[in-house]
């Protein structure tokens, strides 16, 4: 289904040629004063310097052409040479008439099918989720049901971080502790055991007690370096602890990204790309790219055209240890052997940036990837509290995820609770999913590269530009259904639109009409902040639709019925943009 301003366009750029100048002129954009009208075109103002004619006289004669269209209930010309544009009622209800049958609301899908690979999530296993993992997991998700909806086959990848000291460390702590284990007897030849000698919560306690040894402890950081080795060496012992460690690590992760209703397709680590290193490392050498610098390997990545300093991107250190940067590039050859992706796209801190750009260009130079494959980089900025400073609990420390949508969820049910109205457990279902939305709605509705602050008062306030109030817009919407339903016996199936008969009807509408070119180009952008900021709009404009005009008390039933299916089409819209941001609505509030 063509969206609605490439509609307008097509007309008026056929009028531009139906008075003899190119099409091209006609390019028709929002108003920029909606007091005045709803689109416009600046054409003729260009097109005046290559045809020689004051832009007035080349509007008028554009003008002309465009009256005779039922498209349109108003067209002007105004001085100098702008082109102002009201759709009328009757076209309106045919758009909006053929957005309500299509299967996606008028939208996509793209001009290309991609095949995308989208590397989110990026926590470290044996490690509590923290709220540092938050934005990565909250953009990712909202980009992968974004691309999906407008048509790309996207495989959600976590990409775990499996594969560090932090393996050795932990090892080592628990030999200390547990020095009977099997696993650390070297003439050991049975089966090892099927359950975890460790919890999640002692292995959540082990890493950090261990990580701050090391730092006081050169004998113990060095036993943690060799045990790493001995686990990248597969030994028997330390690669069962592994396995344990993943395993455990793992069913957490997974119980907590439920509680954010982000899922992943595959769950690939650091380890898996481990073989596929040496002949990664070889193609650099044999292309002449990799070079040794100090007993380090590296390739250099500098370009003439860089305005900063871009160092070699390292491969080998100069004591053979691999680094982040090689296991990158490793990840980027087993993904285009098992996927053949046509876009990989990272949604990654910000601050990682200089890295990505060092392998970006080593996978390009060695061929890793087709020159045609795209690899995006998505930086995002910091959580920050109303210090100012990375959001961190009231003592001053890293605030576990799931500590933070507890936090969250209790606030909303204190607010729900005031209200007295439902039972204990809908209370409690009902605050999980606004705290959902509030927790969301305000990550998203930032522009994903930027700072921004984490208000949980803000954030949990039913009115404003928060995820409640999103939530509370659907909810009216579907209390005026129900009562619709049960009071006057109506269908909403079975209402049609009928032309508005007031401005606050026609804006719902025309609002509703720039759906489909809202969702275009947030796809085209990666910009979930601009979803969110159209569905605020929609959503005021709803509410001022609603408190100008009697829905329920109104006596024309045909009248009644268009407007129950303008806002039938307004909570399908607002619900399927909320399921696109990752977070739903409840029956009520």
């Amino acid at each position: 289904m063509k969206k609605i301003l490439d509609l307008i366009g097509a007309q008026v750029q056929a009028a531009f040629a139906d008075a003899g100048y190119e099409a091209r002129y006609g390019r028709v954009t929002l108003s920029n004063r909606p007091d005045l009208c709803e689109y416009q075109c600046n054409g003729a103002l260009a097109a005046a310097k290559a045809y020689h004619k004051a832009p007035i006289v080349i509007a008028e004669e554009v003008l002309e052409k465009l009256e005779k269209l039922e498209m349109f209930s108003e067209v002007s010309a105004v001085k100098p040479g702008f082109l102002n544009l009201k759709l009328s009622g009757a076209y309106l209800v045919s758009y909006l008439s053929e957005i309500a049958q299509s299967d996606k609301l008028g939208c996509g899908p793209a001009d290309s099918h991609r095949k995308v690979v989208l590397d989110y999530g990026g926590p470290n296993v044996a490690k509590p989720l923290h709220v540092g993992h938050l934005r990565s997991a909250v953009i990712g998700e909202s980009l992968k049901r974004i691309c999906r909806f407008m048509g790309d086959e996207v495989i959600g990848d976590v990409h775990l971080g499996d594969w560090g000291l932090q393996m050795g460390l932990i090892i080592e702590e628990l030999k200390d502790r547990q020095p009977e284990l099997p696993y650390f007897d070297e003439n050991y030849r049975g089966e090892y055991p099927k359950e975890a000698p460790f919890t999640i919560s002692e292995l959540e306690e082990i890493y950090p007690a261990a990580s701050a040894r090391s730092k006081e402890d050169e004998v113990f950081a060095k036993r943690a370096h060799d045990a790493t080795f001995r686990l990248q060496n597969r030994e028997p012992g330390y690669w069962a602890l592994w396995e344990h460690i993943m395993r455990v690590s793992v069913e957490d992760l997974k119980k907590n990204y439920e509680k954010l209703n982000v899922t992943f397709d595959i769950w690939k680590k650091e380890s898996d790309a481990q073989p596929y290193i040496p002949g990664m490392i070889q193609r650099m050498k044999e292309k002449g790219l990799a070079h040794e610098s100090q007993g380090a390997l590296v390739v250099d990545v500098k370009q003439e055209s860089d305005t900063k300093e871009i160092p070699p991107c390292m491969l080998v250190k100069s004591d053979g240890a691999t680094l982040y940067p090689t296991t990158d590039l490793a990840t980027l050859v087993e993904r285009e052997e098992l996927f053949d992706p046509d876009m990989v796209l990272y949604v990654v801190d910000k601050r990682q940036e200089l890295h990505f750009t060092q392998v970006f260009r080593c996978a390009k130079m060695a061929g890793i990837v087709p020159d045609e494959t795209e690899l995006r980089f998505l930086g995002f900025g910091t959580m920050n509290g109303k210090d100012g400073k990375p959001f961190k609990t009231r003592a001053g420390g890293v605030m576990r995820l799931e500590t933070l949508i507890g936090e969250i969820t209790q606030a909303v049910y204190d607010k729900v609770q005031e209200n007295r109205t439902v039972d204990e457990q809908e209370a409690w279902e009902m605050s999980g999913k606004i705290a959902l939305s509030a927790l969301k709605y305000g990550d998203l509705s930032n522009q994903a590269s930027k700072d921004y602050i984490f208000d949980v008062d803000r954030f949990t306030a039913f009115e404003g530009n928060t995820g409640p109030y999103i939530l509370y817009t659907i909810v009216r919407i579907k209390s005026i259904l129900r009562k619709y339903a049960e009071n006057i016996g109506g269908d909403p199936e079975r209402a049609e639109l009928r032309e508005p008969v007031n401005s606050s009807e026609k804006a719902l509408m025309l609002l509703l009409a720039r759906f489909g070119d809202v969702m275009d180009q947030v796809y085209r952008e990666l910009a979930p902040h601009k979803l969110c900021a159209y569905i605020y709009e929609l959503s005021n404009t709803f509410n001022s639709f609603y408190h100008e005009t009697k829905i329920l008390a109104e006596q024309d039933r045909d009248r009644q019925s268009g407007y129950i299916a303008l806002i039938c089409l307004a909570k399908q819209v607002l619900e399927k943009s909320i399921d696109l941001l990752g977070f739903s609505a409840p029956d009520r509030m």
